[in-house]
Protein backbone atom coordinates (compact mmCIF):
# COMPACT_ATOMS: atom_id res chain seq x y z
CA UNK A 1 0.00 0.00 0.00
CA UNK A 2 1.45 3.36 -0.99
CA UNK A 3 1.77 5.97 1.71
CA UNK A 4 0.37 9.50 1.70
CA UNK A 5 2.19 11.74 -0.73
CA UNK A 6 4.21 14.52 0.81
CA UNK A 7 3.29 17.72 -0.94
CA UNK A 8 0.00 16.49 -2.41
CA UNK A 9 0.34 15.92 -6.17
CA UNK A 10 4.14 16.24 -6.38
CA UNK A 11 5.92 13.32 -8.08
CA UNK A 12 7.98 10.96 -5.90
CA UNK A 13 11.60 9.89 -6.38
CA UNK A 14 12.86 6.98 -4.23
CA UNK A 15 16.55 6.39 -3.44
CA UNK A 16 17.25 2.66 -2.97
CA UNK A 17 20.22 0.30 -2.86
CA UNK A 18 22.05 -2.11 -0.59
CA UNK A 19 23.29 -0.87 2.82
CA UNK A 20 26.14 1.63 3.16
CA UNK A 21 26.39 2.81 -0.45
CA UNK A 22 25.70 6.47 0.39
CA UNK A 23 21.95 6.77 -0.10
CA UNK A 24 21.49 9.17 2.84
CA UNK A 25 24.45 11.27 1.73
CA UNK A 26 22.90 11.61 -1.74
CA UNK A 27 19.52 12.42 -0.14
CA UNK A 28 21.09 15.23 1.90
CA UNK A 29 22.96 16.53 -1.15
CA UNK A 30 19.83 16.78 -3.28
CA UNK A 31 17.53 18.41 -0.72
CA UNK A 32 20.32 20.74 0.40
CA UNK A 33 20.31 20.00 4.14
CA UNK A 34 21.63 17.37 6.55
CA UNK A 35 18.25 15.81 7.23
CA UNK A 36 19.17 12.12 7.13
CA UNK A 37 21.60 10.70 9.68
CA UNK A 38 24.86 9.68 8.00
CA UNK A 39 27.26 7.30 9.72
CA UNK A 40 30.03 5.04 8.41
CA UNK A 41 28.25 1.84 9.30
CA UNK A 42 25.48 -0.25 7.78
CA UNK A 43 21.78 -0.08 8.65
CA UNK A 44 21.80 3.47 10.05
CA UNK A 45 18.63 4.45 8.11
CA UNK A 46 15.49 2.48 8.97
CA UNK A 47 12.29 4.34 8.15
CA UNK A 48 11.33 6.09 4.94
CA UNK A 49 12.56 9.68 5.17
CA UNK A 50 10.85 12.30 2.98
CA UNK A 51 12.13 15.67 1.77
CA UNK A 52 11.16 18.31 -0.81
CA UNK A 53 13.55 18.98 -3.69
CA UNK A 54 13.53 21.21 -6.77
CA UNK A 55 15.61 21.19 -9.95
CA UNK A 56 15.15 23.11 -13.20
CA UNK A 57 11.78 24.42 -12.07
CA UNK A 58 10.35 20.97 -11.21
CA UNK A 59 9.56 20.12 -7.61
CA UNK A 60 9.46 16.54 -6.40
CA UNK A 61 9.47 14.52 -3.19
CA UNK A 62 12.62 12.56 -2.41
CA UNK A 63 12.52 9.40 -0.25
CA UNK A 64 15.53 7.96 1.56
CA UNK A 65 15.23 4.27 2.45
CA UNK A 66 17.04 1.59 4.39
CA UNK A 67 19.34 -0.81 2.57
CA UNK A 68 17.76 -3.51 0.39
CA UNK A 69 18.65 -6.97 1.68
CA UNK A 70 17.37 -10.53 1.42
CA UNK A 71 17.61 -13.42 3.82
CA UNK A 72 17.58 -11.44 7.07
CA UNK A 73 15.84 -12.85 10.16
CA UNK A 74 16.09 -9.77 12.35
CA UNK A 75 12.52 -8.48 13.03
CA UNK A 76 13.52 -4.81 12.78
CA UNK A 77 15.45 -5.40 9.55
CA UNK A 78 12.43 -7.18 8.10
CA UNK A 79 10.39 -4.04 8.73
CA UNK A 80 13.16 -1.95 7.13
CA UNK A 81 12.84 -4.07 3.98
CA UNK A 82 9.08 -3.59 4.02
CA UNK A 83 9.55 0.19 4.24
CA UNK A 84 11.99 0.15 1.29
CA UNK A 85 9.57 -1.87 -0.84
CA UNK A 86 6.74 0.52 -0.01
CA UNK A 87 8.92 3.39 -1.25
CA UNK A 88 9.59 1.51 -4.50
CA UNK A 89 5.87 0.85 -5.02
CA UNK A 90 4.87 4.53 -4.63
CA UNK A 91 7.77 6.06 -6.59
CA UNK A 92 7.46 7.72 -10.00
CA UNK A 93 11.25 7.46 -10.50
CA UNK A 94 13.73 5.13 -8.73
CA UNK A 95 17.38 6.05 -8.16
CA UNK A 96 19.39 2.83 -7.67
CA UNK A 97 22.58 3.72 -5.76
CA UNK A 98 25.66 1.47 -6.00
CA UNK A 99 29.25 1.82 -4.74
CA UNK A 100 32.03 2.52 -7.26
CA UNK A 101 34.72 1.85 -4.65
CA UNK A 102 33.42 -1.63 -3.75
CA UNK A 103 32.40 -2.59 -7.29
CA UNK A 104 29.50 -4.85 -8.22
CA UNK A 105 28.49 -7.21 -5.41
CA UNK A 106 25.97 -10.07 -5.12
CA UNK A 107 23.82 -7.78 -2.95
CA UNK A 108 23.72 -5.25 -5.81
CA UNK A 109 22.63 -7.97 -8.21
CA UNK A 110 19.85 -9.07 -5.84
CA UNK A 111 18.64 -5.46 -5.52
CA UNK A 112 18.77 -5.02 -9.31
CA UNK A 113 16.66 -8.16 -9.76
CA UNK A 114 14.03 -6.71 -7.42
CA UNK A 115 14.02 -3.35 -9.24
CA UNK A 116 13.51 -4.98 -12.65
CA UNK A 117 9.98 -5.83 -11.49
CA UNK A 118 9.24 -2.18 -10.62
CA UNK A 119 6.97 -0.19 -12.94
CA UNK A 120 8.79 3.16 -12.45
CA UNK A 121 11.86 4.06 -14.53
CA UNK A 122 15.20 3.24 -12.85
CA UNK A 123 18.26 5.50 -12.90
CA UNK A 124 21.56 4.05 -11.65
CA UNK A 125 23.76 6.34 -9.54
CA UNK A 126 27.30 4.96 -9.23
CA UNK A 127 28.28 6.72 -6.01
CA UNK A 128 31.71 7.36 -4.48
CA UNK A 129 33.19 8.04 -7.94
CA UNK A 130 35.48 10.64 -6.37
CA UNK A 131 38.09 10.53 -9.15
CA UNK A 132 38.47 9.52 -12.79
CA UNK A 133 39.83 6.06 -11.92
CA UNK A 134 36.73 5.18 -9.89
CA UNK A 135 34.53 6.73 -12.54
CA UNK A 136 36.02 4.45 -15.19
CA UNK A 137 35.75 1.44 -12.88
CA UNK A 138 32.09 2.20 -12.31
CA UNK A 139 31.37 1.49 -15.96
CA UNK A 140 30.85 -2.18 -15.01
CA UNK A 141 27.42 -1.24 -13.61
CA UNK A 142 26.18 -0.70 -17.19
CA UNK A 143 25.93 -4.51 -17.17
CA UNK A 144 22.67 -4.16 -15.26
CA UNK A 145 21.12 -3.01 -18.53
CA UNK A 146 19.83 0.45 -17.58
CA UNK A 147 20.93 3.12 -20.05
CA UNK A 148 20.56 5.93 -17.51
CA UNK A 149 23.70 5.21 -15.45
CA UNK A 150 25.65 8.14 -13.93
CA UNK A 151 28.89 8.31 -11.94
CA UNK A 152 28.50 10.66 -8.97
CA UNK A 153 30.09 11.61 -5.69
CA UNK A 154 27.36 12.48 -3.20
CA UNK A 155 29.86 13.70 -0.59
CA UNK A 156 31.55 16.13 -3.01
CA UNK A 157 28.66 16.90 -5.38
CA UNK A 158 30.47 15.58 -8.44
CA UNK A 159 28.09 14.53 -11.23
CA UNK A 160 24.94 15.22 -9.21
CA UNK A 161 23.79 17.90 -11.67
CA UNK A 162 23.69 15.39 -14.53
CA UNK A 163 21.89 12.92 -12.28
CA UNK A 164 19.24 15.52 -11.37
CA UNK A 165 18.79 16.41 -15.05
CA UNK A 166 18.03 12.75 -15.73
CA UNK A 167 15.61 12.54 -12.78
CA UNK A 168 13.64 15.60 -13.94
CA UNK A 169 13.58 14.27 -17.52
CA UNK A 170 12.11 10.96 -16.27
CA UNK A 171 9.41 12.59 -14.11
CA UNK A 172 5.80 12.37 -15.35
CA UNK A 173 4.28 15.57 -16.80
CA UNK A 174 3.27 18.23 -14.29
CA UNK A 175 -0.24 17.62 -12.93
CA UNK A 176 -3.00 20.24 -12.80
CA UNK A 177 -2.45 20.55 -9.04
CA UNK A 178 1.26 21.21 -9.55
CA UNK A 179 0.57 23.87 -12.18
CA UNK A 180 -1.97 25.51 -9.85
CA UNK A 181 0.55 25.40 -7.00
CA UNK A 182 3.13 27.21 -9.13
CA UNK A 183 0.57 29.88 -10.00
CA UNK A 184 -0.24 30.42 -6.31
CA UNK A 185 3.45 30.67 -5.44
CA UNK A 186 4.01 33.22 -8.20
CA UNK A 187 1.07 35.27 -6.92
CA UNK A 188 2.43 35.13 -3.36
CA UNK A 189 5.88 36.25 -4.58
CA UNK A 190 4.31 39.20 -6.38
CA UNK A 191 2.37 40.19 -3.24
CA UNK A 192 5.52 40.02 -1.11
CA UNK A 193 7.42 42.18 -3.60
CA UNK A 194 4.65 44.79 -3.54
CA UNK A 195 4.68 44.92 0.27
CA UNK A 196 8.47 45.24 0.32
CA UNK A 197 8.35 48.02 -2.26
CA UNK A 198 5.70 49.92 -0.28
CA UNK A 199 3.03 49.62 -2.96
CA UNK A 200 0.62 47.95 -0.51
CA UNK A 201 -0.45 49.77 2.66
CA UNK A 202 -0.47 47.81 5.95
CA UNK A 203 -3.89 47.03 7.36
CA UNK A 204 -4.69 48.51 10.78
CA UNK A 205 -6.72 46.06 12.85
CA UNK A 206 -8.08 48.47 15.50
CA UNK A 207 -8.63 52.10 16.29
CA UNK A 208 -6.66 53.80 19.05
CA UNK A 209 -8.47 53.80 22.37
CA UNK A 210 -9.08 56.70 24.72
CA UNK A 211 -6.46 57.54 27.33
CA UNK A 212 -6.21 54.69 29.84
CA UNK A 213 -4.59 56.75 32.56
CA UNK A 214 -7.16 59.53 32.53
CA UNK A 215 -4.52 62.14 31.76
CA UNK A 216 -5.10 62.67 28.03
CA UNK A 217 -2.76 64.73 25.94
CA UNK A 218 -0.78 64.41 22.76
CA UNK A 219 1.79 62.02 24.28
CA UNK A 220 -0.84 59.37 24.94
CA UNK A 221 -2.28 59.80 21.45
CA UNK A 222 1.18 59.18 20.03
CA UNK A 223 1.52 56.07 22.17
CA UNK A 224 -1.77 54.80 20.77
CA UNK A 225 -0.49 55.45 17.24
CA UNK A 226 2.61 53.38 18.06
CA UNK A 227 0.37 50.57 19.34
CA UNK A 228 -1.62 50.70 16.10
CA UNK A 229 1.67 50.39 14.21
CA UNK A 230 2.37 47.16 16.09
CA UNK A 231 -1.08 45.86 15.09
CA UNK A 232 -0.45 46.71 11.45
CA UNK A 233 2.89 44.90 11.47
CA UNK A 234 1.31 41.79 12.96
CA UNK A 235 -1.56 41.87 10.48
CA UNK A 236 0.94 41.89 7.60
CA UNK A 237 2.35 38.51 8.67
CA UNK A 238 1.38 35.63 6.38
CA UNK A 239 1.11 32.00 7.53
CA UNK A 240 2.08 30.13 4.38
CA UNK A 241 3.39 26.93 5.93
CA UNK A 242 1.13 24.06 7.00
CA UNK A 243 0.79 23.26 10.69
CA UNK A 244 3.69 21.07 11.86
CA UNK A 245 2.97 18.68 14.73
CA UNK A 246 5.86 16.76 16.35
CA UNK A 247 5.42 13.62 18.44
CA UNK A 248 8.04 13.72 21.18
CA UNK A 249 8.82 11.84 24.36
CA UNK A 250 10.99 9.17 25.89
CA UNK A 251 11.97 6.04 23.90
CA UNK A 252 9.35 3.31 23.51
CA UNK A 253 6.29 5.26 24.70
CA UNK A 254 4.39 4.76 21.42
CA UNK A 255 5.19 7.80 19.24
CA UNK A 256 5.53 5.79 16.02
CA UNK A 257 2.46 3.70 16.89
CA UNK A 258 0.46 6.92 17.30
CA UNK A 259 1.65 8.19 13.91
CA UNK A 260 0.69 4.89 12.23
CA UNK A 261 -2.72 4.92 13.93
CA UNK A 262 -3.43 8.44 12.66
CA UNK A 263 -2.35 7.59 9.11
CA UNK A 264 -3.99 4.18 8.98
CA UNK A 265 -0.80 2.53 7.71
CA UNK A 266 2.64 1.44 8.91
CA UNK A 267 4.44 4.69 8.06
CA UNK A 268 7.07 4.17 10.79
CA UNK A 269 8.69 1.00 12.06
CA UNK A 270 7.30 -0.07 15.44
CA UNK A 271 9.15 -2.40 17.79
CA UNK A 272 9.37 -3.11 21.51
CA UNK A 273 13.10 -2.39 21.23
CA UNK A 274 13.78 1.18 22.49
CA UNK A 275 15.52 3.41 19.95
CA UNK A 276 13.93 1.85 16.85
CA UNK A 277 13.21 5.26 15.31
CA UNK A 278 16.36 7.26 14.50
CA UNK A 279 15.44 9.95 11.99
CA UNK A 280 12.79 12.63 12.37
CA UNK A 281 10.17 11.52 9.84
CA UNK A 282 7.88 14.07 8.15
CA UNK A 283 4.54 13.00 6.70
CA UNK A 284 1.90 15.31 5.25
CA UNK A 285 -1.74 14.57 5.88
CA UNK A 286 -4.81 16.17 4.28
CA UNK A 287 -6.80 18.16 6.85
CA UNK A 288 -9.94 19.89 5.63
CA UNK A 289 -9.04 22.09 2.66
CA UNK A 290 -5.36 22.20 3.61
CA UNK A 291 -2.78 19.80 5.01
CA UNK A 292 -0.70 19.29 8.12
CA UNK A 293 2.79 17.88 8.69
CA UNK A 294 3.22 15.09 11.23
CA UNK A 295 6.77 14.61 12.55
CA UNK A 296 7.73 11.36 14.25
CA UNK A 297 10.92 11.72 16.31
CA UNK A 298 13.37 9.47 18.08
CA UNK A 299 13.05 9.06 21.83
CA UNK A 300 14.79 11.80 23.81
CA UNK A 301 16.99 10.26 26.48
CA UNK A 302 18.56 11.83 29.56
CA UNK A 303 21.77 13.75 28.83
CA UNK A 304 23.96 11.20 30.63
CA UNK A 305 22.63 8.33 28.56
CA UNK A 306 22.89 10.32 25.32
CA UNK A 307 26.58 11.07 25.96
CA UNK A 308 27.39 7.37 26.38
CA UNK A 309 25.28 6.15 23.43
CA UNK A 310 26.39 5.22 19.93
CA UNK A 311 26.84 8.02 17.42
CA UNK A 312 23.60 7.26 15.58
CA UNK A 313 21.62 7.46 18.82
CA UNK A 314 23.27 10.76 19.76
CA UNK A 315 22.40 12.15 16.33
CA UNK A 316 18.85 10.84 16.74
CA UNK A 317 18.38 12.85 19.93
CA UNK A 318 19.82 15.95 18.25
CA UNK A 319 17.46 15.46 15.30
CA UNK A 320 14.50 15.04 17.65
CA UNK A 321 15.28 18.38 19.32
CA UNK A 322 15.78 20.00 15.90
CA UNK A 323 12.42 18.63 14.76
CA UNK A 324 10.85 20.11 17.88
CA UNK A 325 12.32 23.51 17.04
CA UNK A 326 10.68 23.53 13.57
CA UNK A 327 7.29 22.28 14.78
CA UNK A 328 4.33 24.44 15.77
CA UNK A 329 2.85 22.04 18.31
CA UNK A 330 4.49 19.23 20.29
CA UNK A 331 2.51 16.16 21.30
CA UNK A 332 4.27 14.80 24.38
CA UNK A 333 3.51 11.06 24.49
CA UNK A 334 3.49 9.65 28.02
CA UNK A 335 3.33 5.99 29.08
CA UNK A 336 0.14 5.67 31.14
CA UNK A 337 1.48 2.67 33.07
CA UNK A 338 4.81 4.26 34.02
CA UNK A 339 3.26 7.67 34.57
CA UNK A 340 4.85 11.07 34.02
CA UNK A 341 8.59 10.89 34.72
CA UNK A 342 11.21 13.57 35.29
CA UNK A 343 12.44 13.01 31.72
CA UNK A 344 8.92 13.67 30.41
CA UNK A 345 8.96 16.96 32.31
CA UNK A 346 12.36 17.80 30.77
CA UNK A 347 11.03 17.15 27.25
CA UNK A 348 8.01 19.35 27.99
CA UNK A 349 10.43 22.02 29.20
CA UNK A 350 12.22 21.88 25.84
CA UNK A 351 8.92 22.55 24.07
CA UNK A 352 8.05 25.49 26.32
CA UNK A 353 11.51 27.02 25.94
CA UNK A 354 11.03 26.87 22.17
CA UNK A 355 7.60 28.52 22.52
CA UNK A 356 5.74 25.55 21.04
CA UNK A 357 2.18 24.53 21.69
CA UNK A 358 1.82 21.42 23.82
CA UNK A 359 -0.57 18.47 24.10
CA UNK A 360 -0.05 15.74 26.71
CA UNK A 361 -1.11 12.39 25.18
CA UNK A 362 -1.29 9.67 27.84
CA UNK A 363 -0.77 6.53 25.70
CA UNK A 364 -1.44 2.86 26.57
CA UNK A 365 -4.56 3.87 28.49
CA UNK A 366 -6.00 0.44 27.65
CA UNK A 367 -3.35 -1.11 29.93
CA UNK A 368 -4.36 0.87 33.02
CA UNK A 369 -5.99 -1.60 35.40
CA UNK A 370 -9.18 -1.11 37.39
CA UNK A 371 -10.25 2.14 35.74
CA UNK A 372 -13.29 4.01 37.04
CA UNK A 373 -15.12 7.17 36.01
CA UNK A 374 -12.74 9.10 38.26
CA UNK A 375 -9.46 7.54 37.09
CA UNK A 376 -8.70 10.06 34.35
CA UNK A 377 -9.60 13.04 36.53
CA UNK A 378 -7.33 11.73 39.27
CA UNK A 379 -4.56 11.11 36.75
CA UNK A 380 -4.92 14.64 35.39
CA UNK A 381 -4.89 16.15 38.89
CA UNK A 382 -1.73 14.21 39.71
CA UNK A 383 0.01 15.54 36.57
CA UNK A 384 -1.05 19.12 37.34
CA UNK A 385 0.36 18.82 40.86
CA UNK A 386 3.62 17.24 39.68
CA UNK A 387 4.30 19.76 36.89
CA UNK A 388 2.31 22.95 37.58
CA UNK A 389 4.14 24.78 34.76
CA UNK A 390 2.12 22.61 32.33
CA UNK A 391 -1.22 23.86 33.63
CA UNK A 392 -2.04 25.42 30.24
CA UNK A 393 -1.56 22.16 28.26
CA UNK A 394 -4.59 19.94 27.56
CA UNK A 395 -4.39 16.26 28.50
CA UNK A 396 -5.99 13.39 26.56
CA UNK A 397 -5.88 9.65 27.28
CA UNK A 398 -5.35 7.49 24.19
CA UNK A 399 -4.41 4.02 23.01
CA UNK A 400 -2.39 3.98 19.81
CA UNK A 401 -2.77 0.20 19.73
CA UNK A 402 -6.58 0.20 19.70
CA UNK A 403 -7.04 3.64 18.11
CA UNK A 404 -8.91 4.98 21.13
CA UNK A 405 -9.23 8.79 20.90
CA UNK A 406 -6.16 9.18 18.65
CA UNK A 407 -8.11 11.56 16.40
CA UNK A 408 -8.68 13.84 19.39
CA UNK A 409 -4.91 14.40 19.55
CA UNK A 410 -4.91 16.05 16.13
CA UNK A 411 -8.03 18.06 16.91
CA UNK A 412 -6.38 19.50 20.02
CA UNK A 413 -3.12 20.15 18.18
CA UNK A 414 -4.88 22.07 15.39
CA UNK A 415 -6.83 24.11 17.93
CA UNK A 416 -3.56 25.00 19.67
CA UNK A 417 -1.93 25.84 16.32
CA UNK A 418 -4.69 28.41 15.82
CA UNK A 419 -4.37 29.70 19.39
CA UNK A 420 -0.65 30.35 18.84
CA UNK A 421 -1.61 32.65 15.95
CA UNK A 422 -4.37 34.60 17.69
CA UNK A 423 -4.04 38.36 17.42
CA UNK A 424 -5.62 40.51 20.10
CA UNK A 425 -6.56 44.08 19.08
CA UNK A 426 -4.75 46.65 21.17
CA UNK A 427 -8.00 48.16 22.44
CA UNK A 428 -9.28 44.86 23.85
CA UNK A 429 -5.88 44.08 25.34
CA UNK A 430 -5.67 47.40 27.17
CA UNK A 431 -9.21 47.11 28.49
CA UNK A 432 -8.16 43.80 30.03
CA UNK A 433 -4.97 45.39 31.40
CA UNK A 434 -6.89 48.30 32.91
CA UNK A 435 -9.29 45.95 34.69
CA UNK A 436 -6.46 43.71 35.89
CA UNK A 437 -4.36 46.53 37.35
CA UNK A 438 -7.38 48.13 38.98
CA UNK A 439 -8.29 44.81 40.57
CA UNK A 440 -4.74 44.04 41.74
CA UNK A 441 -2.12 46.80 41.42
CA UNK A 442 1.56 45.80 41.07
CA UNK A 443 3.19 45.20 44.48
CA UNK A 444 5.57 47.73 46.03
CA UNK A 445 9.26 47.23 45.30
CA UNK A 446 11.76 49.14 47.46
CA UNK A 447 9.00 51.54 48.49
CA UNK A 448 7.89 52.27 44.91
CA UNK A 449 5.01 50.82 42.96
CA UNK A 450 5.68 50.18 39.24
CA UNK A 451 3.03 51.61 36.95
CA UNK A 452 1.95 49.79 33.78
CA UNK A 453 0.72 52.26 31.17
CA UNK A 454 -0.39 50.14 28.23
CA UNK A 455 0.34 46.91 26.31
CA UNK A 456 0.35 45.66 22.74
CA UNK A 457 0.79 42.32 21.03
CA UNK A 458 4.20 42.25 19.41
CA UNK A 459 4.06 38.87 17.72
CA UNK A 460 2.45 35.47 17.30
CA UNK A 461 3.62 31.85 17.43
CA UNK A 462 4.10 32.12 20.36
CA UNK A 463 1.85 35.03 21.38
CA UNK A 464 4.15 37.80 22.61
CA UNK A 465 2.95 40.86 24.49
CA UNK A 466 4.92 44.01 25.31
CA UNK A 467 3.96 45.94 28.46
CA UNK A 468 5.19 49.52 28.75
CA UNK A 469 5.71 50.56 32.36
CA UNK A 470 7.61 52.83 34.70
CA UNK A 471 10.54 50.92 36.25
CA UNK A 472 9.71 47.79 34.24
CA UNK A 473 12.51 45.76 35.83
CA UNK A 474 10.77 46.13 39.22
CA UNK A 475 7.61 44.28 38.09
CA UNK A 476 7.70 41.18 40.28
CA UNK A 477 7.65 37.67 38.81
CA UNK A 478 4.43 36.86 40.65
CA UNK A 479 2.72 39.85 39.07
CA UNK A 480 3.90 38.80 35.62
CA UNK A 481 2.32 35.41 36.26
CA UNK A 482 -0.86 37.19 37.41
CA UNK A 483 -1.04 39.12 34.11
CA UNK A 484 -0.46 35.91 32.16
CA UNK A 485 -3.34 34.26 33.98
CA UNK A 486 -5.60 37.22 33.23
CA UNK A 487 -4.65 36.98 29.54
CA UNK A 488 -5.59 33.31 29.48
CA UNK A 489 -8.85 33.89 31.35
CA UNK A 490 -9.87 36.66 28.96
CA UNK A 491 -8.59 35.48 25.57
CA UNK A 492 -7.88 31.75 25.90
CA UNK A 493 -4.47 30.81 24.44
CA UNK A 494 -5.07 27.21 25.55
CA UNK A 495 -2.14 24.90 25.00
CA UNK A 496 0.40 27.56 24.02
CA UNK A 497 3.08 29.37 26.04
CA UNK A 498 2.74 33.15 26.29
CA UNK A 499 5.72 35.50 26.24
CA UNK A 500 5.51 38.71 28.28
CA UNK A 501 8.06 41.50 27.71
CA UNK A 502 8.24 44.55 29.99
CA UNK A 503 9.82 47.79 28.78
CA UNK A 504 10.34 51.20 30.37
CA UNK A 505 8.10 53.70 28.61
CA UNK A 506 10.75 56.41 28.89
CA UNK A 507 13.12 54.31 26.77
CA UNK A 508 10.68 54.03 23.85
CA UNK A 509 10.95 56.78 21.24
CA UNK A 510 7.59 57.26 19.59
CA UNK A 511 6.92 59.15 16.34
CA UNK A 512 4.81 62.30 16.37
CA UNK A 513 1.21 61.73 15.41
CA UNK A 514 -0.24 63.59 12.44
CA UNK A 515 -3.50 65.40 13.07
CA UNK A 516 -6.82 64.02 11.81
CA UNK A 517 -5.30 60.65 11.19
CA UNK A 518 -7.90 58.13 10.08
CA UNK A 519 -7.89 54.51 11.05
CA UNK A 520 -9.59 51.60 9.33
CA UNK A 521 -12.37 49.87 11.18
CA UNK A 522 -11.35 46.53 12.68
CA UNK A 523 -11.93 43.30 10.85
CA UNK A 524 -11.82 40.43 13.29
CA UNK A 525 -10.65 36.98 12.39
CA UNK A 526 -12.86 34.23 13.80
CA UNK A 527 -11.57 33.29 17.19
CA UNK A 528 -9.99 29.86 17.34
CA UNK A 529 -12.09 27.23 19.03
CA UNK A 530 -11.23 26.87 22.70
CA UNK A 531 -9.66 23.56 23.61
CA UNK A 532 -11.21 21.50 26.34
CA UNK A 533 -9.70 18.84 28.51
CA UNK A 534 -10.49 15.47 26.95
CA UNK A 535 -10.90 12.15 28.60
Amino acid sequence: MAGPRLGGALPIVAIVGRPNVGKSTLFNRIIGSRTAIVEDRERTTRDRLYGDAEWNGRRFVLIDTGGLETGTDDPIELRVQEQARLAISEADVIVFVVDAAAGMTPADEEAAELLRRATAPVIVAVNKADNEKRELGGAEFHAFGWDETYAVSASHGRGTGDLLDAIVWALPPASEQEVARKAREAEADTWAENVAAGRLEPFVVDEPEADLDGEGGEEDAVEEAEAARWDAAIAAEADTQPAAIAFVGRPNVGKSSLLNALLGEDRAIVSDVPGTTRDAIDTRLAWGRSEIVLIDTAGIKRRGKVASSAAAERYSTMRALTALSRADVAVLVIDAVEGLTSQDAHVAGYAIEEGKGLVLAVNKWDLVAEKTDRTFDQYTEWIRNEVPFLEFAPIVSISAKTGQRVGRVLELAIDIWAERRRRIPTGELNRMLSAATERTPPPLVRGRRPRIFYATQAGIAPPTFVFFASDAAAVHFSYRRYLENRLRETFGFDGTPIRLVFRDRSSVKLPRRRSNRSMAKPTRRPAASRTRRSR
